[in-house]
């Protein structure tokens, strides 16, 4: 089955309907912000210290995805949500980077869900803003991925399926 077939195949959203998607991605960003910070500081090891580096970047790029996502929503006449979705806590770091990869994977498969719905409704723009946080977020999933030494999972056709880690430079400090 093509793009094109899904597409067609889907049920159009309203642009209410997006706004609320839209708002619900909002809260898990959030949710994301604050355990990147809260993660970053209480991580304890010299074996996560990189990684605790990079989940402070993290919450700064999640602070400019919720502002994307606040805007777009009161562009489509909604109020954005001040409400996190929970965040989970552990004393294990594996624990926490887990439920942050885990929350990445979400986020990733709900944003490409995003950018068809945007398309469908002709919302090219707010598509490609969206194209854009997803980029960042998969650059979150392999920093994640290869603290934990684990695959990160890529999408394809909606579905998740395994995906090797990409080693670069920005690893291997």
């Amino acid at each position: 089955m093509t793009d094109a077939t899904l597409t067609e195949s889907e049920p159009a959203i309203s642009r209410d309907e997006l706004a609320d998607l839209l708002n619900e991605d909002l809260a898990r960003e959030y949710q994301a912000i604050i355990a990147y910070v809260v993660y970053s500081q209480v991580i304890k090891g010299a074996e996560y210290m990189s990684i605790a580096e990079q989940l402070q970047e993290h919450a700064v790029q999640e602070l400019q995805h919720a502002l994307a996502i606040s805007r777009q929503i009161d562009y489509l006449g909604k109020m954005p949500t001040v409400t996190p979705k929970p965040v989970r806590t552990s004393e294990d770091a594996r624990d926490m980077l887990r439920f942050d990869l885990e929350a990445e994977n979400d986020t990733v498969k709900n944003y490409t869900e995003r950018v068809r719905q945007c398309e469908a409704l002709g919302e090219f723009a707010m598509a490609e803003q969206i194209r854009q946080i997803i980029v960042q977020e998969q650059d979150h999933q392999i920093d994640l991925a290869t603290a934990l030494g684990e695959d990160v999972p890529a999408m394809d056709d909606g579905r998740m399926r395994g995906r090797r880690t990409r080693p670069s430079a920005r690893h291997a400090r």
